[in-house]
Formats: structure tokens, C-alpha cells, sequence
């Protein structure tokens, strides 16, 4: 009985010591998300609760900031959550159906079509600085390349950015530089699907069209899923319109997204803790709209569901 407690007891210290040596690889990732994530995200829930400028002592004033984003501020909140909803309304489809679209004709088997792939990818890598100038630049009312395209098709030239009407269509216009990085996942997903199962639909004669639509289109709905999700919590984070105009909100705050209006509040206005309430008010929106997708995800169709 001592002998097989002894063995016990010496079983139990090699796998601490064996845990213990994984858990000191993991200990610089573990501090990093309590130092950087973990923290913060406490700090702000407990500074929106707070009127805090950054500058005086902190006061403790309940939800006021929360009752003043939906009555005092109602109208400004409402239109800069209305201008980030009709961002990613209009964007995220647009987005998803076009890389789609982009990955399925990168995925046929042509000499050199890895060639094409890193060029679609390639704008993925520039940094959102570079990429900002490179836009405004081209958007340029009066020299740039967009209106010298116009003025080469007969068109009128337009003011892009700096005009309230076309602003905001502008910018969804630019986020279809990005492409490729959904184009990379579309093909992942495109590969993973059984090559037999097209040898099968070829011996049956199925015809182009209904390969898609039964095979290719059911197959792919795993990772429409989650670049359906991924890419509307992108949307309601959008902060590109601050990199792209003088203002930072746009001509007649036409680009005053949510996220805009946050970094505006905490850092130009030094309401930090009216600002950590804006955020969490929209983690809030974003956390239920994830919630209703992941709800009505029936659609999702996996291998074992053919």
C-alpha cells in the first residue's frame, strides 16, 4: 500500500513538473491577454461609469453616460450608428459575393495562376497609412486619376470624398482593395471540398451550373458563415474615413461612423468615460447581431451533410 502511494505521489510530480514546463511557454502569451486585453477591457467598463476627462479625478456618476448617449446625444449617436449600419448593409455583401466570385476563378487550374493570386493578395500587405494616401490621391477632385478616368469616358468629374453624396459610397468603393484577403479564404475553403464528389457530379453529367449550385455553393456556406461574421463586426469598426479626410468625420459628418465618433470623444474631446460607454454600447449591438447569425446558422451545410 505505501509503495503504490510512493508511485502515486511520483506519477503526480512528473506530470506537474511536465505542466509546469508548458504553462512557463505559455506564460509570456497569458500575461500578454491580461496585460493588454484583459485589463483594458475591465478598465473601460469600469471608466464608463465615470466622468472622467483624463486630466481630474475620476467621478462616480452611475449611468449617466449611458442615459446621455440615448437622450442628450440621441440624434448625433443615431446618425453615426445609421452612416456605420449603411456601411456594412451595402459593403459586406458586396464584399462577400465579389471575393467569392474572385476565389472561384482563381481556383481553375491555368498555367500561372498562382502568378494572379499574389497580385490580388498583394493590396492586403500595404499599410493602412500608405493605402490612405494612395486613395486620397486618386480620389482627388481636381488632380486626381478617378476623375481624369471620368473626364476620358465623357463623365462628369465628381468631388468624391469631400462631398457629402458620394463620401460614403466612396469608401465602400475603396474597401474592395482589401478583396484579396477574403479571396484567400474563399480558396481554402474551395480546396477542402472532395474532389470526388465532382468526379461523381461529372459522371452523372451534371452540367457546370448545377455543380455550383449543389456542390461548390452547399460546401462553402462553413466559411460564408464565418466571413459573414467576421466581416460585419469589420464593418461596425470602421475607422477609415479618420485616415482619408481633413475632418476626420467627413464632409457634413457624412463619414462620422461610431468608431470615428469614439476616438473623438475620448481623445479630441477627453470624455474617456462617456467614450468607454459608446463602446460598449456597440459590443453590445455587435454581441446580438453575432448572436442572431450564430442563431439562424441552419444554413451552414457541412461534409457529412450531403
Amino acid at each position: 500500500m505505501v509503495l503504490k502511494t510512493e508511485r502515486s505521489r511520483a506519477r503526480f510530480k512528473r506530470l506537474l513538473m511536465k505542466d509546469l514546463v508548458g504553462y512557463s511557454f505559455m506564460l509570456p502569451l497569458i500575461l500578454g491577454m491580461a496585460i493588454f486585453n484583459i485589463y483594458p477591457i475591465i478598465q473601460s467598463m469600469q471608466l464608463s461609469f465615470y466622468n472622467y476627462n483624463m486630466m481630474n479625478v475620476s467621478e462616480f456618476i452611475g449611468v449617466q453616460n449611458f442615459v446621455k448617449i440615448f437622450t442628450i446625444d440621441g440624434d448625433a449617436i443615431f446618425h453615426s450608428f445609421g452612416v456605420t449600419f449603411l456601411n456594412a448593409v451595402i459593403g459586406v455583401p458586396l464584399g462577400l459575393v465579389l471575393s467569392y466570385m474572385l476565389a472561384v476563378l482563381l481556383n481553375a487550374k491555368i498555367k500561372g495562376i498562382s502568378g494572379f493570386r499574389v497580385l490580388v493578395y498583394f493590396p492586403v500587405v500595404i499599410p493602412a497609412i500608405a493605402g490612405a494616401l494612395l486613395w486620397t490621391n486618386i480620389f482627388d477632385p481636381n488632380y486626381g486619376l478617378m476623375n481624369q478616368i471620368f473626364e476620358t469616358l465623357g463623365l462628369p468629374r465628381l468631388k468624391w470624398l469631400q462631398s457629402a453624396d458620394t463620401a460614403l459610397f466612396t469608401m465602400i468603393f475603396m474597401g474592395l482593395w482589401g478583396l484579396g484577403g477574403g479571396m484567400v479564404l474563399w480558396l481554402a475553403a474551395l480546396k477542402n471540398i472532395p474532389v470526388s464528389l465532382y468526379e461523381a457530379a461529372k459522371v452523372d453529367g451534371a452540367n457546370p451550373f448545377v455543380v455550383f449550385f449543389k456542390i461548390t455553393l452547399p460546401l462553402s456556406t462553413p466559411m460564408i458563415f464565418y466571413n459573414l461574421v467576421t466581416s460585419i463586426i469589420g464593418s461596425l469598426q470602421a475607422f477609415g474615413s479618420f485616415l482619408m479626410t481633413d475632418t476626420g468625420r467627413g464632409p457634413e459628418n457624412s463619414l462620422d461612423f461610431i468608431c470615428v465618433r469614439i476616438y473623438f470623444e475620448a481623445f479630441k474631446s477627453y470624455n474617456m468615460g462617456y467614450a468607454c460607454a459608446l463602446a460598449w454600447v456597440l459590443f453590445v449591438i455587435i454581441a446580438l447581431l453575432t448572436a442572431c447569425i450564430f442563431k439562424s446558422s441552419g444554413w451552414v451545410q457541412f461534409g457529412e451533410d450531403m
